[in-house]
């Protein structure tokens, strides 16, 4: 049986038309100002295609859990994740679902002036209004009632999450829920992978906000473990 992921649930707004897109193992949620599936499908299928001919040249960018250089003449999307998991200090593939979001987001832009993409958790986010971004961290008892708020001014911005607890994705903590915010979507999830795996306890929270300010390009962090929450940076929280 599929998870389902509560956290669209949070997020979505009645000004915007949501849609999903699943292309194996890409299952995304979508919001923009009219009903683009089948553009959405093309950029997905457009952005995958890329990855995964990548891969066949270079299975090393598929498995390896430390930064490695992208080959000459690789796609954008590719490079992006190189340059992203360099940053970070983890694996290229640690930033696979925020650069499709942030690739497919941009791409819709050309149709819709505000668009959400949201891939596992991970969220591409260009906006006309203040949006709130909710913080599901499972089963810690802060889940659902701390959100981000995100003003306009502050898009196209990338807002991922990686935890020890939920999901299927690798990782090495135990963190309920780091979130990192950064313009570029796929080193936001990057970094929200490496602070994950360095936050195993409450008491490591504060170590993990400072590997996350050390991370060129991170805007803020939010880490949730247990009844414990800590936030750096620019960072907007607010009671649900």
């Amino acid at each position: 049986m599929a998870e389902k992921r509560f956290y669209r649930e949070l997020y979505g707004a009645k000004d915007l038309v949501y849609f999903s897109i699943k292309v194996e193992q890409t299952d995304l949620d979508i919001g923009a100002r009219s009903m683009l599936r089948q553009e959405a499908l093309q950029l997905v299928k457009r952005y995958r295609s890329d990855i995964e001919a990548y891969i066949r040249k270079d299975n090393s960018f598929l498995t390896s859990l430390v930064p490695i250089k992208c080959l000459p003449n690789a796609p954008a999307i590719v490079r992006r994740m190189c340059d992203a998991a360099q940053k970070a200090g983890v694996g290229p593939m640690a930033a696979v679902a925020g650069a499709i979001s942030e690739f497919v987001g941009m791409g819709l832009l050309q149709y819709s002036p505000e668009v959400i993409v949201e891939n596992g958790g991970d969220i591409f986010l260009k906006s006309s209004s203040q949006r709130v971004i909710s913080i599901f961290a499972g089963t810690s008892p802060l889940s659902q009632k701390v959100g981000i708020k995100i003003p306009a001014e502050d898009t196209p911005i990338g807002v991922c999450t990686s935890s020890g607890k939920i999901g299927h994705s690798l990782s090495f903590g135990r963190a309920d829920a780091v979130v990192v915010l950064s313009r570029d979507a796929a080193l936001a999830d990057a970094a929200a992978t490496a602070v994950g795996n360095a936050v195993k306890t409450g008491d490591e929270i504060e170590k993990g906000i400072h590997l996350a300010r050390r991370i060129p390009g991170v805007l803020g962090v939010v880490i949730v473990v247990d009844d414990r929450i800590g936030a750096w940076g620019k960072v907007q929280l607010v009671k649900l």
